[in-house]
């Protein structure tokens, strides 16, 4: 047992649907989350910038008495995770590996799609953590870096017409290629599932990388005696840009209220 706090951290919002999901598994434990909402998005920067940007977000963090940090951000785990897991002595997890092993033991006709930001779709990090589970594999990889502010704007209904011409324009090519399975390799991505599972159909199989880390996340743990029996945990939420607007955004991302502190930050 252990009463120390999980971590995480995201480049915005986009990692509380990975806290919704720690939230749904892991009831009792206190999570600490930063969303660097001053510097969002990552998916546009350099390699050099986002790996400065994770340290600063993870040294954050690591003040605090945490047990375990998950990094909810797919552009950040592409980029810095063996870094930031080699710089510090508790678990870190990343949100590349589960949905690839999820992914993996999803498809029947071993192709597989993966959406995300350009960062993310520029590393390989999916093609490559895809390839060492079986060579096998065919996948094809797509950026649809406007899912984002689609998501944090709200525009997110299965009946969305500027949402479903988006999704439209950027998933067609990945519906024509026959995959059954298909990566959402951006924590902000499932608010748009409706969008997603409407224009691709029925017969694709939808992964998310924020869940399927968060129970990796639970099971690792339990495995290392590190949950806390605790009947209710409690979530605080540090962003580094203003407060005001946090609380009715992060609804979205939780689909509940927020509850818990909130409080803004600076990482310089």
């Amino acid at each position: 047992m252990d009463a120390g706090s999980i971590g995480v951290f995201d480049s915005g919002l986009g990692g509380l649907t990975t806290v919704k999901k720690l939230i749904e598994y892991m009831p009792g434990e206190d999570i600490i989350y930063l969303g660097d909402t001053g510097r969002v998005p990552y998916g546009s920067r350099s390699a050099e910038t986002i790996v400065r940007y994770a340290r600063q977000d993870a040294a954050f963090l690591a003040r605090y008495d945490i047990k375990a940090m998950v990094i909810a951000c797919n552009t950040v785990s592409s980029y810095a995770y063996r870094e930031l897991c080699g710089a510090y002595k508790m678990p870190v997890f990343e949100v590349i590996e589960a949905p690839a092993r999820a992914a993996y033991s999803s498809t029947v006709n071993g192709r597989v799609g993966v959406i995300g930001t350009a960062a993310t779709i520029r590393s390989g990090a999916y093609e490559t953590a895809l390839s060492r589970l079986s060579s096998e594999l065919f996948v094809v990889s797509v950026p649809c870096p406007l899912f984002v502010p689609l998501a944090e704007n709200g525009r997110t209904d299965a009946d969305d017409v500027a949402a479903l011409a988006i999704a439209e324009d950027y998933l067609s090519g990945l519906r024509e290629s026959g995959i059954d399975t298909l990566i959402m390799g951006c924590t902000h991505y499932p608010l748009l599932r409706r969008v997603i599972e409407k224009v691709m159909g029925s017969g694709v199989t939808l992964i998310d990388s924020g869940a399927e880390t968060a129970k990796c996340v639970a099971e690792a743990l339990r495995e290392r005696d590190l949950l806390s029996h605790s009947a209710q945990g409690n979530v605080r939420y540090f962003i580094t840009d203003s407060a005001q607007e946090f609380s009715l955004l992060a609804s979205r991302f939780l689909e509940s209220a927020v509850g818990g502190m909130v409080e803004q930050v600076s990482l310089d």
